[in-house]
């Protein structure tokens, strides 16, 4: 059985002090640019080769897709420009849209349940968003620089917003979709939209082309640093953390806002005695200062991820999100449990069919579950092999013709 001592007075300050001075991670900042005039570059004619990135700040995982991206484009010379969706719309609506989000998940999970449901069985409430979306259009136009080539989009309330405006001709750049979930909710899906693409062939369902346009798996946005090969040791990656050396340590993540039934799962985990959980609170400060007591050891917002990735031997994640990709990616066994409602619950059931999680469903099969993992029993999967997402955007400036998406498209 695996115990650890809880830390003292002194040790909780120094973790309080090391997690509000821990800086935010870098983000790409966008290009400043001067808002076109209405309709230029947007129209017929007014297509380039610039690039603009449009993700959205709820979580974490679009805007790092974006970043990814947005990275691997500007090292190809590619100009990029990033757009936050939600900073489009007022700011009233932008800071209740963001809260009520975050507010759902922390405090009344099942009402994103039944949201994430209602939104997912009714086609009308999905066209009730896209037309509350419709008054933003002219100021869409007049954001969108004026040699936009390609419109991409990692958050999918965009594509509602984008994909009309292409489709109605206001939009004369294709419109590519990087979905960052592991199931696509019809949310992701518009008429409009070129391009959907997709880290494995089972995030679009049963029936790819359904309601979608021309389907890509490529390969993740994440850093290549996540990939298996030779770096860092675990002892060092360990101490660069204030690790224990020796013993196994399962990583406990729960995203960027540090959401779900974290405490719990970490309890559980340290229950099994298998591993020594490391809770990963994200921005979640609330969060952090509640676990600082618990029999592990805790982090806030942690910037060198893959190098985490290098000190633990199993993830136990809850969102089929961003650190379940990293994860993969890193060549770790990855355990989905008590996920999240709405897409944590959706995405394990597709990651639960590939086998690239270990969805575990209850408590009691937690235990054999990591015994399993942890002793070579279980293997850790990996994504197939797709194409590069850079690659997939400049295909899409020069394939795809300037009017909108079913006029004159080839093939």
């Amino acid at each position: 059985m695996i115990r650890a001592k809880p830390g003292n007075r002194a040790d909780v300050m120094r973790e309080r002090g090391a997690y509000l001075a821990r800086p935010a991670p870098p983000r790409l900042a966008p290009r400043p640019w001067t808002p076109a005039r209405a309709g230029a570059g947007v129209g017929p004619g007014g297509a380039g080769r610039r690039v603009v990135i449009v993700s959205g700040d709820i979580g974490g995982g679009h805007d790092a897709a974006a970043d990814e991206l947005a990275a691997r484009l500007a090292a190809r010379g590619v100009p990029v420009d990033r757009l936050n969706f939600l900073s489009m719309l007022s700011r009233p609506v932008h800071a209740l849209v963001r809260e009520s989000y975050r507010t759902m998940l922390r405090w009344a999970p099942w009402s994103y349940q039944a949201l994430f449901a209602a939104t997912g069985e009714s086609a009308s409430s999905v066209r009730l968003i896209r037309g509350a979306l419709r008054p933003a259009w002219s100021r869409v136009r007049r954001r969108l620089p004026s040699d936009t080539g390609v419109v991409v989009t990692t958050f999918p309330f965009a594509n509602q917003l984008f994909g009309p405006l292409r489709r109605r001709g206001g939009l004369a750049a294709p419109v590519v979709t990087y979905v960052t979930d592991f199931v696509a909710h019809p949310i992701w899906r518009c008429p409009g939209v070129d391009v959907y693409c997709v880290v494995h062939e089972r995030v679009l369902g049963r029936d790819p082309a359904a309601g979608a346009g021309d389907v890509r798996v490529v390969r993740p946005l994440i850093s290549d640093r996540f990939g298996v090969g030779p770096g860092i040791s675990q002892v060092k990656a360990r101490q660069r953390f204030g690790l224990p050396e020796h013993g196994r340590l399962a990583l406990v993540a729960a995203g960027a806002w540090g959401v779900g039934d974290v405490r719990r799962t970490a309890a559980d985990v340290l229950a099994t005695g298998r591993a020594l959980p490391v809770v990963l609170c994200g921005r979640n400060e609330s969060l952090y200062r509640r676990m600082l007591g618990f029999p592990g050891h805790v982090l806030g917002w942690v910037d060198d991820m893959p190098t985490l990735m290098r000190a633990v031997d199993v993830v136990v994640e809850n969102a089929g999100g961003l650190t379940c990709l990293e994860s993969i990616a890193s060549g770790l066994p990855t355990v989905t449990y008590r996920p999240l409602p709405g897409h944590g619950r959706a995405s394990a059931a597709v990651l639960r069919g590939t086998g690239l999680t270990a969805y575990v469903d209850s408590v009691k099969r937690l235990g054999p579950a990591l015994t399993l993992l942890l002793d070579g029993g279980g293997t850790a999967a990996n994504l197939a092999a797709g194409a590069e997402m850079a690659d997939v955007v400049s295909e899409a400036a020069t394939r795809l013709p300037g009017g909108p998406p079913g006029h004159g498209r080839p093939g």
